[in-house]
């Protein structure tokens, strides 16, 4: 149950990361590298967002547990 819950937190972040992205950009500053490789594609903004898209989908992994087997699939690569 816990693992849900805190997969529900995971989820909500990101899509405050996602929703409010010129916030972050504003508290974290811009990405050099995110501006030198996506400057067409909107730059430090699409990065944020494309983070809190990451965020979300790990987010959702906690909750519906794939995690472990992710986790599992690529340490077996290892």
């Amino acid at each position: 149950m816990l693992r849900v819950f805190i997969g529900i937190l995971i989820t909500i972040v990101g899509f405050i990361i996602v929703w409010k992205s010129e916030k972050v950009l504003n508290f974290f500053g811009k990405s050099t590298w995110a501006e030198k490789h996506l400057r067409y594609e909107g730059g430090s903004h699409l990065f944020y967002k494309l983070v809190g898209v990451v965020v979300i989908f790990g987010g959702l992994f906690l909750i519906s547990n794939v995690w472990q087997d992710i986790m599992k699939g690529i340490a077996g690569i290892f």
